[in-house]
């Protein structure tokens, strides 16, 4: 099977020479349009497994593992799904999972499914236990059962306390709305996400306070903005310490919907890279849009990302129908950024900034540990390679990271990818920038991003990397 290009079972894809290709660029434009948001994708697509009726779903993620691993779940909870062209059609269960005996998913990978499905079993007349890869069983979803615990689910751990597999036993009565969690820190803002989603279908709602801020808030105001968009009742303080959330009025849950789905953000990061790293190139990605056009700002903080490289020295464009990119005319600087909103291009950040003037303060990445892998310690191993020296934790703050850009040696260099989509994507952008870079485990991008290397093969400006 190929993805992207490059067939699954692929060892390795060497990257051809920049020299010859990006190296010899004068001025050129590339226009790269990422496949839907994950993110956007996997919420829109529990809220309409969950309603009344049928939604259709315009340019969501489709063929990535992620997407597909999620739409399977739903149907085996009882939603009924099909795909027309780039539409996903979904008939709904009206807020209540139609299954009539207890009930395993498996859900690899995906960490988000995880979460949200953990939490919507709350939803079910029975018991169900969520599965995934062993790298899976190794990322906790405690915190998130101990809520679940709080809306009087009896939560258990078959094989590791506090790790999947994990099976949620919902009350016998069914769920009980109008209730308040007080919640601490979580390693992971999906689990306050999971809970907001649930609480759409549940009369009375829930509310959620926060004790010292949200991780990854800028996911909960994607949660947030995407169920006001659908039609629930949303109340959120300044400063979003206070959340509640609960169905329409006068319903029970949300009613079937339409939606367009918005290019992936964090897939966007790595177009928004090369457009700062190749002098000349310049890097357009359409159907996002940042809070300085005069269209409504993406509901994806990942947008943000563009504002970084910015603050980098990369000239940024940004109008009603996308966001354009390219490189300064002098090296890229140092600069010290907080990455808590948008972890996922952290990973980005770093490989560009091991090619900056001085070194990268990075803030706000302790969820990176607990990720598809430990990506500081694979960030650490990977670019030390290329003369990159990452210094964690920084001054005894586990939280932060410095990148410090030191001498390549030149030679032929083999990326390890850790089976971690976002580890094969990050460490391509080396190869933009000197030869002799290979990526191990190339197909791994599948996970998220199955046309990644067709689109690399544009930034390079060759006809095909296979």
């Amino acid at each position: 099977m190929d993805q992207g290009g490059v067939p699954t079972t692929r060892n390795s894809l060497r990257i051809p020479d920049p020299r010859t290709s990006v190296g010899n660029v004068v001025t050129r434009m590339v226009t790269i349009r990422p496949p839907g948001s994950k993110s956007l994708t996997n919420r829109a697509v529990l809220l309409a497994a969950l309603a009344q009726g049928d939604s259709i779903l315009h340019g969501p993620l489709l063929s990535a593992q992620d997407a597909t691993v999620m739409r399977a779940a739903i149907e085996a909870l009882g939603a009924r799904t099909r795909v027309e062209g780039d539409a996903l059609h979904i008939t709904g269960v009206n807020g209540r999972w139609n299954i009539d005996s207890p009930t395993t998913i498996h859900l690899g990978n995906a960490g988000t499914a995880v979460r949200f499905l953990a939490a919507a079993a709350w939803l079910s007349p029975h018991p169900i236990t969520i599965d995934g890869t062993p790298r899976m069983r190794e990322r906790p979803i405690g915190e998130l059962g101990e809520l679940l615990s709080q809306l009087d689910c009896f939560i258990t751990y078959p094989a590791n306390q506090g790790f999947p597999p994990v099976t949620i036993n919902p009350p016998s009565s069914g769920p009980a709305g109008a209730r308040t969690l007080a919640i601490g820190p979580t390693q992971s803002g999906q689990f306050i996400s999971a809970l907001l989603l649930a609480a759409a279908f549940i009369p009375g709602g829930l509310t959620l306070t926060a004790k010292s801020g949200w991780t990854s808030a800028s996911y909960v105001r994607m949660t947030l903005a995407l169920l006001a968009k659908l039609g629930a009742s949303v109340q959120a303080s300044e400063g979003l310490r206070v959340l509640r959330v609960q169905p329409p009025a006068g319903r029970s849950g949300l009613a079937g919907f339409t939606l367009e789905i918005e290019p992936d953000a964090s897939g966007a990061t790595y177009a928004w890279a090369a457009g700062a790293l190749v002098p000349g190139l310049t890097v357009h990605v359409p159907g996002l849009t940042l809070g300085s056009t005069t269209k409504a700002d993406s509901l994806q903080g990942d947008t943000d990302f563009a504002r970084i490289l910015e603050a980098m020295g990369a000239r940024v464009l940004a109008t009603e129908t996308g966001i354009s990119l390219s490189a300064p005319t002098t090296k890229l600087q140092g600069i010290d950024a907080d990455m808590s909103d948008m972890p996922d291009a952290a990973m980005t950040l770093a490989v560009v900034a091991s090619q900056a003037n001085s070194p990268t303060t990075v803030r706000g990445v302790r969820t990176l540990r607990v990720k598809e892998t430990d990506r500081i310690a694979a960030l650490t191993n990977e670019l030390a390679k290329v003369g990159t020296r990452v210094e964690w934790p920084l001054d005894g703050d586990t939280d932060s990271m410095r990148v410090h850009p030191g001498t390549d040696p030149g030679t032929p260099v083999s990326f390890a990818t850790y089976d971690d989509h976002r580890m094969a994507m990050a460490t391509s952008l080396v190869g933009l920038v000197r030869p002799g870079v290979t990526i191990l485990d190339p197909g791994c991008v599948a996970k998220t991003y199955p046309t990644y290397w067709d689109d690399f093969a544009k930034v390079l400006g060759v006809p095909s990397l296979a």
